[in-house]
């Protein structure tokens, strides 16, 4: 089986370890910090041990983690490996000197794929004599729950490197799409941002309160966002479709569209939600609620592959 380097052992880095263990691969996990290594492998057999019980995987959390291999050498972890997924800090800065360091040292053959949120593959690959083997491949939080990838190239990216990465990404059971040409934000957090600018500023302008806010997306749009997206919910919510459903509703979400108005984040416009979030979730509690939305996820998925299997995806 083909090796597969994760560059960063944080909490991306880890999950992304799992995907690609579970999935049969070798994986070399680097971090420059040798206790973090230490205590990735620990969570990660935590994780492993949680999709196991979920059903979600076959093998055990030992044999898992016996395919990871945990090192501080970044030369060692490039080492014959057919891909590279980098999990460093979101900083521009960060990823354009690490990126240096793995095209001087990975053979020529290794593709480099990001889990940037929002930089743009042109700015941190523009410099390297490997830059065509370079793209992003952003995942949602955390990867080796929730299946999403985007691959977003940069123009000079080899297309068949896309290519390989998105058949890698099938081959560990992920779900890639192809950002079709660069945009801040890709897709995932430009859809993300519209909500979330939007549920900030009815939440700022005492429209709703948080909680309300929260009900609204989980027992309302995100039941069916969970196994269909948007254009296929508007598609079968009018009788002829997406274009009856455009005549019918279009001059309202128009309308909704001028009224709002994306404001810079500071506190008076996400300070309410802040405060109220706090209420409800002590900050002592925040790893335990993350360990919850985790295992949640995981009964999800579980759930959506039972159902898939037996009424279709």
């Amino acid at each position: 089986m083909e090796k597969i380097a994760v560059i960063g052992a944080g909490m991306v880095g880890r999950a992304w370890a799992i995907v690609f263990a579970r999935a049969g691969r070798e994986v070399a996990l680097y971090d420059t910090d040798a206790q973090a290594l230490e205590n990735a492998l620990v969570l990660i057999a935590g994780a492993a041990n949680d999709l196991h019980r979920e059903g979600l995987v076959d093998e055990d959390a030992q044999a898992i983690v016996g395919r990871i291999t945990a090192t501080t050498s970044l030369a060692s972890a490039l080492k014959g490996a057919a891909y590279a997924q980098e999990n460093a800090p979101e900083s521009l800065d960060i990823k354009r000197a690490l990126f240096s360091a793995m095209d001087a040292v990975a053979p020529p053959e290794t593709v480099f794929g990001s889990s940037t949120s929002g930089i743009r593959a042109s700015q941190f690959s523009d410099h390297l004599k490997g830059r065509a083997r370079c793209l992003v491949a952003h995942p949602v939080n955390p990867p080796s729950v929730v299946p999403l990838v985007e691959l977003a190239p940069a123009p000079w990216t080899d297309p068949a490197a896309v290519e390989k990465v998105r058949a890698l990404m099938e081959a560990v059971g992920q779900q890639p799409i192809t950002v079709l040409k660069e945009i801040d934000g890709f897709i995932l957090n430009r859809l993300q941002g519209a909500l979330l600018n939007e549920a900030m500023r009815l939440i700022a302008d005492g429209y709703v309160t948080t909680e309300d806010l929260d009900k609204t997306v989980k027992h309302g749009l995100g039941l069916r966002w969970s196994f269909m997206g948007p254009m296929e919910t508007i598609d079968l919510n009018a009788p002829d479709g997406v274009p009856d459903y455009a005549t019918r509703y279009g001059p309202i979400y128009h309308q909704v569209a001028q009224e709002a108005d994306a404001r810079p984040w500071d506190d008076k416009l996400f300070g309410q939600a802040a405060k109220d979030r706090r209420a409800t979730l002590p900050m002592e509690r925040h790893v335990e609620r993350q360990q919850w939305r985790d295992r949640r996820l995981m009964a999800l998925a579980r759930h959506k592959k039972e159902v898939a299997e037996r009424l279709g995806d």
